[in-house]
């Protein structure tokens, strides 16, 4: 708390340096002078736009040369156009009208500024300012808002970020494979999935492309993108300070300042940071387990010598530091193995019970620490250059991510698997050149070239090691060498490994309208990709012995491996839109696309036949994604949007994760299902039913199945049986649930607040989905009940100064889990990543 009480008096005595220049600033009201919160304020014939804060003000650089024109819009009140010929001398006050035409945010999903509800392409938008009095400070949070996003996470490592059911591999996270959903930041490609359990830091909005979007982005995209704009630099000065108390010792300061440094220069500093005590109980040491320890920093410099010329040069770091991700003994499942390789068997012969097997009683006894450092951040530069009708970006990055982790992935308190860490380093570097304006009065686009550059290693190397307790555990017969003094104790493998991977894209699209109400949109995209591999596995410690028996027991429990890899691919991709617009309120398009993601190579071990690596499986082949939508976005009512999707996505060598009951290939292994297929349709709305209250709903439909995997692993109850695996064509894929949909609404009216006009507010956001399976191969046991999850606040939003409102997650204190995932050695036990009980507090912010 001094760092942050410090960082925040360090922002209001900073504001006192600050210097304004020529900026256009004011506040967007409603017929009853209440402030309307996101808001877009847009200089028609530029680039340039902003949402509206959390008291409706909003404050931007006044372009060069007069007149200009000023755009208004919110959902449910009339568009207004504001055309001024010189500065205004004061701040401006613009009251919208209630009950008439579409009005609605903008987005820059396709390299232009434009309106939501006319881009043929289902995209959800959750703004800066829902997102802050939400308390969705995460992607995993961002999930309640948009049901057709998918995050599991049983650490920042191990995280998978989906759309529809598609992205990446469900379970612990295999680093020799892509993401298939494409996650940006200020236009910079984040290539690690660790980044999305950040806390966000002073974001202005979150776009959710759903579907291929390889011909609009760099990074090849075959089941969606994240786009996330942050808050840029201001000419105002102005400052936020906010900070949020709660149970469970839930403390988050956010704080952000912003103003001119010179006539073109304008900076702004943002800081971000949680607290919060952990959920689950050591019941040995007594500490609570699975805590919030993030901070968050982020500055941004503005230079901005002309109308045509903007610069961004920007730098992070994020820094999380929990005692977790601990999951907790959730089951025992009886498999098909012998009698003695039964989990109860196991533990009855060692003296060993759980703490207990209710996953809701939040105990665990492991005895391996749970960590999990990560560390994210880097720098960026951005220039947009207005050239003809349109504009030339540049954006160059580079990016590092440090993984310091440490896990008990026995589940247990026995000296089974004592070390299980993979402390890892990343660096990237991405450069994108793109062009994106109208090219003729009926012809407009975006084109560009995308390169990025990745090394991931080892820091220094990965590590497994066993326990005094492992025989036990690992021995596949009754032979009596298994019970030799040490014979395991203290024997394990260190991994070194090195990826360098490349990845080089041309791409575009066009949008071509062909009359006043038809347009066709062509994409096009050219990818090359390239992966090497050095991989070492080496094993150490155990019984010093030169008996061959013993030697071959040590070998069926960890065995070295050497290989390398070099692996390359090349493809075409492409899509096709047509979109008709027959009115002002309605918008219908149909879309018909192939996409790639590239190359896999497995990193995390291969399984072993006769004592020897199978090789053949250090690569995978690419994806190959054929994808159809129709979708229709409309205005039923005055004040109201309604927007449905259908959609149907194929894979054909669909990469997927192998589980193995081998210690020595713990997160699995990489393979290729030979085709998958996910189908479903989505309907999103919202309505402002008066100038008080408004309601928005999502709702989801996906049906996701292997068409064909006939070399699938066994689920977890079949393992030690007859067969190693199993022809699972035509079940569920994992993490889908077939039902998803959220509901939100806010009811507002005017108010007093320490003698201050304010707004009063009360608002709730509901999230529900249906039961979805938490294995690769569909398991009786391994499935998570359907949950439906309820969030409110009610306080006060004043037009400047102090705002304040109470706040509670999960209001009905429902217990749920996340995922539910097989103990290594697939003896039975399997564990769970539990959802946050209730959780409620107050937030103050403070704006100046």
């Amino acid at each position: 708390m001094k760092t942050i009480a410090s960082f925040t008096l360090f922002l209001l005595l900073s504001l006192n340096q600050i210097k304004a220049q020529a900026i256009i600033s004011g506040i967007v009201l409603d017929s009853d002078d209440l402030p309307l919160i996101g808001a877009t304020i847009h200089f028609q014939g530029t680039a340039q736009y902003m949402i509206t804060d959390g008291n409706g003000g909003f404050s931007i650089q006044a372009p060069s040369g007069f007149p200009i024109s000023i755009q208004v819009n919110f959902v449910g009140f009339k568009e207004y156009i504001l055309e001024l010929h010189a500065l205004p001398a004061n701040p401006l006050a613009i009251k919208l009208e209630n009950d008439t035409d579409l009005a609605e945010v903008l987005i820059t999903a396709r390299r232009r500024t434009e309106e939501v509800q006319k881009v043929p392409i289902p995209i959800s938008v959750v703004g800066g300012a829902r997102i802050a009095d939400a308390g969705a400070f995460n992607v995993n949070r961002i999930k309640e808002l948009v049901p057709t996003v998918q995050l599991y996470s049983s650490n920042p490592r191990n995280t998978t970020l989906n759309i529809r059911g598609l992205g990446a591999t469900f379970g612990l996270t295999n680093d020799g494979i892509d993401p298939g959903v494409g996650f940006y930041v200020d236009g910079v490609y984040y290539a690690r999935p660790a980044a999305t359990t950040l806390d966000f830091v002073d974001i202005e909005q979150v776009e959710v492309l759903r579907g291929p979007q390889g011909t609009l982005f760099g990074k090849n995209t075959t089941a969606g993108a994240f786009n996330i704009t942050t808050k840029i630099p201001e000419f105002t000065p102005s400052g936020k300070v906010e900070l949020s108390y709660g149970n469970l010792g839930f403390i988050q300061a956010k704080a952000s300042l912003t103003g001119p440094l010179s006539k073109s220069l304008a900076g702004r500093l943002s800081f971000s940071g949680t607290q919060r005590n952990g959920t689950i109980e050591h019941v040995t040491t007594g500490k609570q387990l699975n805590d919030m320890n993030n901070l968050g920093f982020r500055g941004q410099l503005l230079y901005n010598p002309s109308s045509k010329l903007e610069i961004i040069l920007a730098a992070d770091a994020n820094f999380q530091r929990p005692d977790g991700y601990a999951q907790v003994p959730a089951g025992v499942v009886k498999t098909q193995s012998p009698d003695f390789r039964q989990f109860e068997a196991i533990v009855n012969d060692l003296n060993y019970r759980l703490p207990s097997t209710n996953a809701f009683d939040r105990k665990i006894d492991h005895d391996t620490p749970w960590k999990a450092n990560n560390e994210l951040g880097g720098i960026s530069g951005t220039m947009d250059y207005e050239l003809g009708n349109g504009t030339l970006t540049t954006t160059t990055a580079w990016r590092y991510w440090n993984w310091d982790p440490s896990n008990d992935r026995d589940f247990t308190g026995l000296p089974v698997q004592t070390l299980s860490q993979a402390p890892s380093r990343h660096r990237q570097f991405s450069q994108e050149i793109r062009y994106a304006g109208d090219f003729s009065d009926r012809l407009s686009g975006v084109a560009g070239i995308y390169y990025l550059s990745q090394n991931l290693e080892t820091s220094p190397f990965h590590s497994e090691e066993s326990g005094s307790a492992a025989w036990r555990f690992l021995q596949n017969n009754q032979d009596p060498l298994w019970q030799t003094p040490g014979l395991l104790e203290g024997y394990g493998i260190r991994t070194t490994s090195m990826l360098e991977s490349s990845s080089a894209a041309v791409f575009g699209q066009i949008d071509w309208s062909i009359s006043e109400t038809i347009s066709v949109l062509p994409g096009f995209r050219f990818n090359y990709d390239k992966k090497d591999v050095e991989y070492r596995r080496v094993t150490y410690g155990g019984l010093i012995t030169e008996d061959p028996a013993l030697l071959a027991l040590k070998d069926r429990v960890y065995s070295p491996q050497d290989f390398q890899v070099d692996a390359s691919e090349q493809n075409f991709s492409g899509q096709l839109t047509i979109a008709y617009r027959p009115s002002e309120k309605i918008s219908t398009y149909a879309t018909a696309s192939t996409s790639y993601k590239p190359i896999g190579v497995n990193l995390g071990g291969l399984p072993s036949e006769n004592g020897e690596p199978m090789t053949a499986l250090a690569t995978v082949k690419p994806e190959y994604v054929t994808h159809f939508e129709l979708g229709f976005k409309t205005v039923p009512v005055k004040g109201a949007t309604l927007n449905v999707s259908a959609f149907r996505t194929s894979i054909e060598d669909y990469q997927t994760l192998v589980q193995t009951p081998e210690p020595g290939v713990n997160r699995g292994y990489l393979s290729n299902a030979e085709e998958v297929r996910v189908m479903g349709f989505e309907l999103d709305g919202n309505v402002r039913l008066s100038s008080h209250l408004s309601l928005t709903m999502a709702a989801a439909y996906t049906d996701g199945i292997y068409q064909s995997f006939t070399n699938a692993p066994v689920p977890l109850e079949e393992v030690g049986g007859e067969f190693t695996y199993k022809d699972i064509s035509g079940e569920r894929l994992p993490g889908i649930s077939k039902w998803a949909g959220s509901l939100g609404a806010e009811f507002t009216t005017p108010a007093k607040f320490f003698a201050q006009k304010s707004t009063y507010f009360f608002a709730f956001d509901s999230y529900f989905r249906s039961e979805y399976s938490s294995s690769p191969s569909p398991s009786a046991y391994l499935n998570i009940p359907g949950y439906g999850l309820v969030n409110a606040r009610t306080g006060f939003r004043s037009e400047s100064g102090l705002s304040a409102f109470l706040w509670t997650r999960n209001l009905l204190n429902k217990n749920y889990y996340e995922q539910l995932l097989p103990a290594s050695g697939s003896t039975g036990l399997y564990a769970a990543v539990l959802g946050d009980p209730v959780t409620y507090g107050i937030t103050l912010r403070y704006e100046f």
